[in-house]
């Protein structure tokens, strides 16, 4: 049952039976399914009662050894592997922050968020801490005490680095501490990847993690039975609450990855019987055009999720056919919501395919012009959003918290309209709608018109300076590999699907598109190679 409440003095709605804090939610399953299969990574199988065991150990150890307390921040910056999600569910039993650092940023963005954090400890990899010698050498981390390696590496006799295994050892009798963690305290602080600025901290609570998974399992229908295979990095809102929190509320079994790398990924979804899927649209087309495809190995999946990036409809129409026994479920939304702000139902009319699907049961969104009223259904302005998922604010950063919230609501910066069944379509990023002659562009809306080409791996629609319209659209494409398309052959194509003033004016035939180390397409680095 939904009911109305107040968190971080907004009215909301939440779900009226819930769990109090993340390791209230985790205990539960432990105690519902304590020999189940909670974890596999290679060789490595753990069940929810060994996890929680490991969890607890490196929960007292953290405590009573290095002084880790309710409030304390706790960073993580490694690749995806079983320690990550030990350390979140270590960190979440005493009350303190954890911290997922994105693993392909640069020592100086790393640096920042350690710092700027006030991170007491960091869980690390023997090549991550290398590129971080030279910070701590000049003591720009000052927070932080205690440095552990889950990997091997050369100690060059720093007391404050430790091998993680430390971490493992027995405490003895030692009594678990009694803490009072509050559903609102502050359970993740996230940084954003913006394509702009100083990233921001989002702090991510416990009653907003909750509120998502519980978000999923209702409108997904998902049970004890789902097997997920986590590809996509656990510091993201998707891998962390969509998959692997996500398993941990109904009792499911994430098989981990590394990092993605098609063969593999394939392969263990064949092996491990893997029914739940949930990707970028460009992992999904990377496994159908491998040549180790193989529909008919694939039967297990019943349900694809995907987000952050439009999915063209032929993608869409050729998951369908290759993976005949699976539900779609089309999702939107970020970190400062802790993941899905909307999703596509179950069923729906084969109309609504373009949709992000419905706002979440607890969500409350509304489109609003430049003035900030309330726009009718089918016009197209910004999207805001409230619910107890939505973040609290930004870590140490009040003039971000000024200016991302507004009576209650959380401004996304896209663009998006909300037709008359409540389904929702993001139409472009605010700041990358082309204005030509006063004609609104979505580039959006042309490159998912341009991924439908069988030529077109990845496209990017940018506006670029014109003197008679103000702006112009220019597309960027890469190639699919072995295909060779000309430019008159891509505006012949988009001749009859687009108005003629949304063509673009330019093409570029580029080898990749630049990204931030978040994954997203940098409009700004093209725009200026314009």
């Amino acid at each position: 049952m939904i009911v109305k409440a107040e968190l971080f003095n907004r009215d909301v709605r939440v779900y009226e039976k819930r769990p109090k804090t993340i390791s209230d939610m985790f205990e539960a399953t432990v105690r519902e399914y304590p020999q189940k299969e909670a974890l596999v990574m290679g060789e490595v199988r753990q069940t929810y009662k060994q996890l929680n065991d490991i969890a607890l150990t490196v929960a007292k150890n953290f405590y009573y050894n290095y002084g880790i307390k309710k409030g304390d921040r706790v960073a993580i910056l490694v690749e995806n592997c079983l320690e990550f999600a030990h350390i979140v569910l270590a960190t979440a039993k005493l009350g303190a922050i954890i911290v997922p650092l994105n693993s392909r940023l640069s020592e100086k963005e790393i640096t920042f968020m350690l710092d700027h954090s006030g991170a007491k400890v960091l869980v690390t990899e023997s090549g991550y801490y290398e590129k971080l010698e030279k910070s701590q050498k000049r003591n720009e981390l000052a927070s932080l005490q205690t440095i552990f390696v889950i990997d091997d590496f050369e100690n060059n006799g720093s007391s404050d680095v430790k091998p993680f295994s430390v971490l493992h050892a027995n405490v003895g009798d030692k009594a678990f501490p009694v803490l009072e963690i509050e559903e609102t305290d502050p359970l993740f602080i996230m940084y954003t990847s913006g394509t702009t600025g100083t990233p921001k901290g989002a702090i991510l609570s416990h009653v907003g993690a909750i509120h998502s998974v519980l978000n999923y399992c209702y409108v997904m229908n998902t049970n004890e039975k789902i097997r997920t295979l986590i590809a996509i990095p656990l510091f993201h809102v998707t891998g962390m609450i969509g998959q692997l929190l996500h398993m941990f509320l109904v009792g499911g079994t994430s098989i981990v990855l590394k990092r993605y790398r098609t063969e593999e990924y394939l392969k263990a979804m064949e092996v491990e019987q893997v029914n739940f899927l949930f990707n970028v649209p460009t992992i999904y087309v990377m496994l159908m055009s491998s040549p180790h495809f193989k529909t008919a190995a694939y039967t297990d999946v019943s349900t694809i999720a995907y987000g952050g990036a439009p999915m063209s409809y032929e993608t869409i129409s050729q998951l369908k056919k290759e993976f005949l026994n699976a539900r779609l479920h089309n999702a939107y939304g970020a970190t400062e919501t802790s993941s899905p702000t909307t999703l596509m139902p179950i069923y729906y009319p084969a109309s609504k395919a373009s949709s992000v699907g419905l706002p979440v049961p607890v969500a409350q969104i509304k489109i609003v012009n430049d003035q900030g009223e309330a726009l009718p259904n089918n016009q197209v302005g910004e999207l805001l959003v409230k619910g107890p998922m939505v973040i609290e604010g930004y870590w140490s950063n009040p003039q971000a918290n000024e200016q991302s919230f507004v009576s209650g609501y959380w401004k996304s910066g896209d663009l998006a309209m909300i037709d008359d069944d409540g389904y929702v379509y993001i139409m472009d990023r605010k700041k990358d709608m082309i204005n030509r002659g006063g004609e609104k562009i979505y580039s959006a809306e042309v490159e998912n018109v341009l991924y439908g080409h069988p030529s077109v791996l990845e496209a990017a629609v940018v506006g670029i300076p014109d003197q008679l319209f103000g702006e112009q659209v220019k597309a960027f494409i890469v190639s699919k590999k072995d295909h060779s398309v000309s430019v008159m052959e891509i505006k012949t194509y988009l001749s009859d699907k687009l108005a003629d003033y949304k063509i673009p004016k330019e093409i570029e035939f580029i080898n990749e598109l630049p990204r931030n180390p978040g994954g997203k397409v940098l409009k700004t680095i093209l725009s200026k190679q314009s």
